[in-house]
Order: C-alpha cells, then structure tokens, then sequence
C-alpha cells in the first residue's frame, strides 16, 4: 500500500461559533445554489425524490404549508460538491473561499432549483412541470410545446420579465375567466417569491465536531452518516466511497452479513489507511489520494470475509442482525487484517474476547479512548506480545439474565440466544432438534418461548417486564409453543417428563436449566426458577469467557 501522506499539524482551530439562524426566501436561497455560494456535497449519487414528492413539496409551497428547515455549514474545508443541479450549471467557488455546505435540506433546495430554473430539452424530464392556474393543482407536463393557455411553466416564477409576457397572454380571454387566471397566476408568483423557510447555519467546524450533529439529521426521513460526510469528503471520478462500501457487503451478502452498518466498514477502512477508528482519523481519509483508499478498501474486504467466517463457524452466528454490537465485527475486522492466518492458540483466544466483550457490554459505550486502546491491544496480540486479545471488560452478575428482557435489539438476548444454539438446544415437548440457525435469523420470534407463560405470569400478578426477562426464554418451535400456550408449568411439564423419559436430563440441560430449575418450575416457583436458571447461564458464561 502506498505510503500515507503525512498530516500537517497546525495551530490549535478556532473554538466553533454558535449556529446562526435565519429566515431566507425560498428563491434567494436557489440563487445563491446556482452561483455558488450554497454547496451541495456529494452525500448521495443522484437526486432521489421521485416526481410525485416533487410535485408535493411544491404543492407544499404553493399552499404556504412548511416543508422544515435547512442546515448549513460554513467552511473552508473541501468537500466534493455537486457541480450540475437539474441541468443545471453551478459555479464553482473560489479556491480556499468560505462556503456554505448544505448538509439538511438536499433533495428540497435541489427540488426548488429544478422546478423555477430548469430550461432543459428533455419533454420527459422531471422538471417539466406547469401550475394548473384553473384548478390550482401541479401537473407533469411531457411535451416542450406551449401548454393550454390556463397553465403557467413553473420556470417562469424565477424570471418576472417572464412571468409578466406570460400574463399579458391572458388578456385575450374573457372575463371572468381571465381575471380568475391573473389572480390565482399573481398569488403563486408572489407565494414562491416571498416563501421563508428557517436557515441555521454552523460556524467554521471541524468535521469532527460537525459529524455528530449531522449524524442527528433526520428531518425529511433519509438519515445521513458520517460515511455519507465522508464520501464527499473523498469523492473523485477515481473513487467513490459508498460505491467502494457497498461491493465489501455485497461480497458479505453470501454469507447473510450484507446488512453490517457502513460505519463499520468505514472504520476498519480508516485503519487499513494507517489510521484508527474514530472520527478524527477518519477525517483524515480525505487527505489520500484514490489509490490509496482503494487499496486500503481492498485490504478492508479480505479481512471482513475473514471475520464473518470466524462469526460463522466459531461463534455459530448465521447473520449480521445475530452480532450482539455492530462495533465488535470492526476490532474483529482489524485484527484478522492484521493476522489473517491466526494459531490455534489464537483462534481460542480470539472466541474468549468475543464472549467477555458480549456478555460484559464493553461496546455500549464504545468512546474514543476504548477505540485507541483495542487497537493497540489487536497490535500487541498480533506481534505476540500477549496471550490473550486485551478488552477492559467486567463479569456482570448472574442476575443480568433476571433483569434485561428479551427484545430484538438487546444485546444480551442476543448474546443468550448464542449462548443457547451452543448448546444445541432440544425441543421439551419432542426432543427434535432446534433449527438454531432458523433460531437466529432473529425475526422469527416464534422460535423463542417464555418457558413460563407470560399470560399465566400475568394471571398471577408478575410483571410484564419481570415475565419477560432473558432467565425465561428457551428456544422452541412454533408448534410446541401453540401446544402449551398459557398452561402452568406444573401443568404443561408433565407431557414433557413424559415424552423424555429417561433424556430428561440431557434434555433440559441443552437448554440450560437445571435440576432445581425443572424442580422450581413444576412447583409453579416463578423466582426460584429464574434464579436458578440465571446461574446455570451464569455457569455457561464462565465456560466460554474463561472467567
């Protein structure tokens, strides 16, 4: 891989000015588009509205209905901006002159630049459109021909000289009609002129400090990221970021772990550059040139197929949506790229990481200091300098599985559900195999069962969120979940001791209970139960982590 180019360091920045907000015309806003002095990076790779939310948000406008605020970014930093907006030309602005960089508000501003400035020769394109004078209502117009006489082009509101010859053709038609016409044809002209919309713009940042906040923008339904700040960051005809993600999880599609956060590959990439995890050296991708990235991309993808096969065949994990925390597959990532052929030795030791780093929740609260410190531990491992991959991680107390609830996106339901398909779960009241891997597809909730009812928990006064803790979940198919369905255990355990006979034992410990548990459970004892189920998974733990 080529060399990294080396980063400057300079004077300490500016502390960030306070957001500034405004209220802008609609149409002074398209204009300082089109000269330049608004900027709309390269955060998606075309515009993605299709014609009828066009015709929406401008419908929006015409009856002076909001259609929510815009956010900008003041800087001098370089971001790939689009340079052609509905056909339209946009100047480029002056080397190192402050611009503003629309980072909330793409897919409206560019809407509104297309419908008032759009002269192209295209009689399909979705900026033909005409306002309906008569019936007040947007129409998509599919011929450059002059349209009926009661239909004004939305492109003439920019241009008054324009609008006015426009008028002056409506004065051949009779009155009352004509009137009407000039009426509503004024209305509209001044709505689009006069329409306000809240600006607020952010001071001269860093991305660092802008990527939070960016990363908080969900106004109008389409959520960005960082990666999204950081493919304009680095975009050039050479590269494209999310395009460069997106084949890494295509590859990983095969193996059902497509769905991996491009975060994540983002971080893993940041790495492979030379860098680290966090935000501020992923900001510094930009400084690389093409080659480099891609380079440091490909490195990325052979130690993602590395890790996911580690996932598959050593933790039993089928799925991206079965990981307990997406940021585990990014240190696993990193370390098989820096060892991609580990011992035996390793490979062991590497499992005990994954299930202390699970079980303890290390990566709930995954802060930059923890990204710098794994990193170097996946180093010092590597170089064999340790025996053991390093993770500040503490034993939770057994009585975790009595206190968190079985939900899809818990961690330690997920971890459990591992736990569980380890162990090669039976159903109780056959004895057939789970299908673990159908398990934990984790949208089949059929597959899971709360070994003691929850309505018959809540025909005796135990709490919902107590019935549905992790200590009372087993997995179980969907036909012998139908069969017990709100029965006691004292009740529905007994066509269980039934039908194992003498399994019973190896039955119920495939499934991590106990003894005493059946015991407690045949006595309709719910606290005892999870107590004592809460320290076999306890026991389990142990096995795994090594603690």
């Amino acid at each position: 891989m080529a060399k990294k180019p080396q980063i400057q360091s300079g004077p300490e920045a500016p502390p960030p000015k306070d957001p500034q907000p405004s209220v802008d015309r609609i149409d002074d806003l398209a204009r300082r588009v089109l000269i330049g002095d608004i900027l709309l990076p390269k955060f998606q790779r075309d515009l993605v509205w299709k014609r009828q939310q066009i015709l929406d948000l401008l419908d929006s406008v015409a009856l002076n209905y909001p259609i929510g605020s815009l956010l900008l970014w003041q800087s001098r930093q370089e971001l790939r901006s689009e340079n052609c907006i509905a056909d339209l030309e946009i100047q480029l602005p002056k080397p190192d002159y402050p611009v503003n960089y629309l980072l909330d508000g793409q897919q409206r501003l560019s809407t509104i630049c297309g419908a008032l400035h759009w002269h192209g020769d295209d009689p399909n394109s979705v900026w033909n459109i005409a306002y309906d004078l008569r019936h007040r209502d947007l129409v998509q117009l599919d011929s450059l021909d002059d349209p009926p006489q009661h239909f004004v082009r939305m492109n003439k509101l920019a241009d008054g000289a324009a609008f006015y010859k426009y008028c002056a053709t409506l004065d051949s038609l009779s009155a009352p009609d004509k009137d009407a016409l000039k009426e509503n044809a004024d209305s509209l002209f001044n709505r689009f002129k006069d329409y306000k919309v809240a600006t607020v713009t952010l001071g001269d940042m860093s991305i660092q400090d802008v990527a939070p906040i960016f990363e908080r923008i969900n106004s109008t339904g389409t959520r960005l990221t960082i990666v999204d700040l950081m493919r304009a960051a680095t975009w050039s005809q050479e590269f494209d970021l999310i395009d460069s993600i997106d084949d890494v999880l295509a590859v990983l599609t095969a193996k059902n772990f497509g769905g991996i956060d491009r975060k994540v590959v983002l971080r893993v990439m940041s790495a492979a550059a030379g860098g680290g995890f966090s935000v501020e050296s992923i900001d510094a991708l930009r400084n690389y040139d093409a080659d480099l990235l891609k380079a440091a991309m490909d490195d990325s993808q052979a130690a993602f197929e590395k890790a996911v096969d580690f996932l598959v065949t050593q933790i039993c994990i089928p799925g991206d949506s079965v990981v307990p925390y997406a940021n585990q597959v990014v240190v696993l990532a990193e370390l098989f790229r820096k060892c991609p052929k580990p011992t035996a030795a390793q490979y062991a030791a590497i499992a005990t990481w994954f299930w202390r780093s699970a079980v303890s929740g290390y990566f709930s609260g995954w802060n930059t200091g923890n990204m710098s410190r794994d990193k170097e531990a996946v180093a010092e491992f590597v170089a064999g300098n340790t025996a053991e991959m390093a993770v500040v991680a503490y034993r939770p107390n057994y009585k975790i599985w009595q206190q968190k609830v079985f939900r899809a996106d818990n961690a330690h339901a997920k971890t459990l559900a591992i736990i569980l398909a380890h162990k090669a779960p039976v159903d109780l009241l056959i004895g057939q195999q789970i299908d673990v891997s159908k398990s934990l597809a984790w949208t089949n909730s059929k597959e899971y069962h709360h070994f003691f009812p929850r309505d018959y928990l809540k025909s005796v006064g135990v709490s919902a969120s107590l019935s549905n803790c992790l200590a009372n979940i087993v997995m179980l198919t969907s036909v012998s979940n139908k069969q017990i369905t709100n029965r006691p255990p004292s009740d529905y355990l007994k066509d269980v001791q039934a039908a194992a006979g003498a399994n019973l034992e190896q039955w119920l410990a495939s499934n991590l209970i106990s003894d005493a548990a059946f015991k407690a459970a045949l006595a309709d004892d719910y606290q005892t139960f999870i107590e004592e189920r809460s320290l076999t998974i306890d026991a389990r733990v142990s096995q795994l982590t090594g603690w």
